[in-house]
């Protein structure tokens, strides 16, 4: 094994013994179990993600705003950094259809801070979550995996808030291109800046193409696979990008509950972090070669301690991540 692959499996059991009791939540289920019930759904194909499975891989640069520095004293804020990053359809599938509406769309960035040391960002086209606890996930799954439709309509009752992602995405329209839909992180952050200064966030990523969306004859006519080879044709006429903000956060808003938005989010004052520039398509071997976590955070950069889901996820997609290498 390479030296590489050595120093990504170091990191990723470091992560696993730090994650693997969810950091207190004893009631939730293990990392495994996430993967399990994501499989149990969607099936087990080898060599590829539980989650996000449909998605292409590409490269580009992120550039700091000059105002970054000031909330956080993340590397990556300081100075331009190449990026790797993946585009994907939600879920297991991996003939997940690119013109439905009710499937969230995302982006997952790995900026590359040099000497080996990297950080991940990892969002979806939609600002909230459907579930708000990882046993609650596992819920989920395990009732649509049964086919029952009583027994799903029975779980939206009891969880009215696992209703609001399909509602955000139901209202929206199909996009038309990974390049034309805004991307969310969904949990709140906290930045510290050199002077030990916090200030509580929300990442958000604005496309520079704007909205780019698709009416249902539109969608259907172009059928299940363009996203891939629209995204080619475009990066042939140049860069994609996109403006990375940070949503502000005021006291009292809530850091525990992923399938919340703040009570003005939209109306925040936002304070720019700089710009993701997408230059070119990369083999997917690029990106199989690692997982994006969401809690790969750096110095300057601290998620939620509180949020359960947030806990979860980076220990469930290592799961995933040394599953597919195995096979």
């Amino acid at each position: 094994m390479s030296m590489g692959r050595l120093s990504a499996f170091g990191a990723i059991s470091a992560l696993i013994l730090a994650g693997s009791a969810v950091t207190g939540f004893a009631a939730d289920p293990t990392p495994a179990d996430l993967v399990d019930a994501l499989n149990g759904v969607f099936g087990k194909h080898a060599g590829m993600r539980a989650a996000h499975t449909k998605g292409f891989c590409v490269t580009g640069q992120f550039t700091p705003a000059p105002e970054a520095a000031a909330l956080s004293k993340a590397p990556h804020f300081a100075k331009p950094v190449p990026v790797t990053g993946r585009f994907s359809l939600g879920g297991g599938n991996p003939e997940a259809p690119d013109n439905v509406k009710g499937n969230v769309r995302g982006l997952a960035l790995r900026f590359d801070l040099g000497g080996g040391a990297v950080t991940d960002l990892v969002m979806i086209s939609a600002p909230v979550f459907f579930v708000q606890t990882p046993a609650l996930f596992v819920e989920f799954l395990q009732t649509v995996g049964s086919g029952d439709k009583a027994k799903l309509d029975a779980f939206f009752a009891a969880h009215p808030e696992s209703t609001r992602q399909a509602a955000w995405l139901g209202s929206h329209p199909v996009p038309a291109s990974y390049a034309g839909v805004d991307y969310w992180a969904l949990h709140a952050f906290t930045f510290t800046n050199e002077k030990g200064e916090k200030a509580l966030v929300k990442y958000k990523a604005i496309p520079d193409a704007g909205d780019l969306g698709l009416s249902d004859d539109e969608a259907t006519a172009k059928g299940p696979n363009f996203y891939e080879a629209e995204m080619k044709e475009r990066l042939a006429k140049g860069p994609v990008s996109f403006e990375l903000v940070a949503i502000r956060g005021k006291d009292g808003d809530p850091t525990t509950d992923p399938t919340l938005r703040w009570d003005d989010e939209d109306a925040r004052a936002t304070s720019p972090l700089g710009k993701v520039s997408i230059d070119a398509l990369a083999p997917s071997a690029t990106c199989d070669a690692f997982s994006f976590l969401p809690g790969n955070v750096v110095d300057g950069i601290a998620g939620p301690v509180d949020d359960p889901v947030f806990q979860a996820r980076s220990t469930a997609y290592i799961v995933s991540f040394i599953r597919r290498q195995a096979q």
